[in-house]
């Protein structure tokens, strides 16, 4: 019996291939078992998997029972790597992307990857699990009807130190993530720029062997984490709460005025910054009147 793909051909239909699908799927950020039957069977049945570290991966496959090919996907050759991946996809392969742990794209590669398939019409199919964003929000007992993820921080102080005064009027709960070794000086910036007063969590190695929740103040917090001895190491994920919201719509004309002053002794940035601190008022709003400091 024919194919109904050779008859067409046969009697000289053109018929389109049918393209594959590419799988986002969340892995384990700790605990073996949070890997979920749909993500093993996802897995298992990948025609390759694309992985942030093919040898990290290959040891979740052993652990499973699986065997399937890989193919390293990190941010130093993703780029290089689509036009491989795409070219698999439209030829109808199934393939899997995962991170090292939790749910690819969310600080980790592959983002490139899936915005040129679904922009090939490519199917890009969500797996869902495991993310250390909601695992430390689900546990940290601060508001979370509103947040915002902020990933890690600049690794240099001065940089760090200017974002930070861009995120300290921010009302919404803020998701970090930070490097063990940074923790301390990240924790001592943040008290100094958002006040030390400011609610926060620090949770360690969720749902591992040592997770650990640290509650308190960012005063608290850092020094906490100048006198623990094991505070400053695994895989941290920080949460701190938003600022009060502003009780009023910050006045233009004081705003205007505050701005007007500060731009004659400093450059437009830097009396941006400084008035937003002063008025509570964003500082995108402060920088455009810097730059027509004429105008209040």
């Amino acid at each position: 019996m024919r194919r109904p793909r050779a008859l067409a051909a046969k009697r000289g239909i053109i018929v389109s291939k049918a393209r594959g699908r590419l799988d986002v799927v969340a892995t384990p950020i700790g605990n073996l078992a949070d890997l979920s039957p749909r993500a093993r069977e996802a897995l298992a049945g990948a025609d390759l998997i694309a992985a942030e570290d093919t040898r990290h991966t290959g040891m979740l496959l052993a652990a499973i029972g699986v065997s399937r090919p890989l193919l390293s996907l990190h941010k130093h050759n993703e780029s290089a790597r689509i036009p491989q991946l795409l070219a698999r996809l439209e030829a109808g392969e199934t393939l899997a992307l995962v991170s090292d742990a939790g749910t690819p794209l969310l600080s980790d590669p592959g983002f490139e990857l899936v915005r040129e398939a679904a922009a090939r019409g490519i199917a890009v199919q969500a797996i869902p699990g495991p993310s250390a964003i909601t695992a430390a929000l689900s546990v940290a007992g601060l508001p979370t009807d509103r947040f915002c993820f902020e990933g890690f921080l600049p690794a240099h102080k001065g940089e760090r130190n200017a974002r930070l005064q861009q995120l300290a009027a921010e009302s919404r709960t803020l998701v970090f993530f930070e490097a063990p070794h940074r923790i301390g000086a990240c924790l001592s910036d943040l008290a100094a720029t958002f006040g030390g007063d400011r609610p926060a969590v620090v949770t360690r190695e969720l749902t591992k062997v040592h997770e650990t929740v640290y509650r308190g103040t960012l005063a608290e917090l850092a020094v906490r984490a100048a006198q623990e001895e094991h505070f400053e190491r695994g895989e941290i994920t920080l949460i701190v709460q938003g600022a009060p919201a502003q009780s009023a719509v910050t006045d233009a004309r004081e705003l205007g005025r505050i701005v007007a002053l500060l731009v004659k002794e400093l450059p437009p940035g830097k009396a941006a910054s400084l008035a937003a601190q002063l008025t509570g008022a964003r500082r995108s709003e402060a920088y455009e009147l810097a730059l027509r400091p004429g105008k209040e």
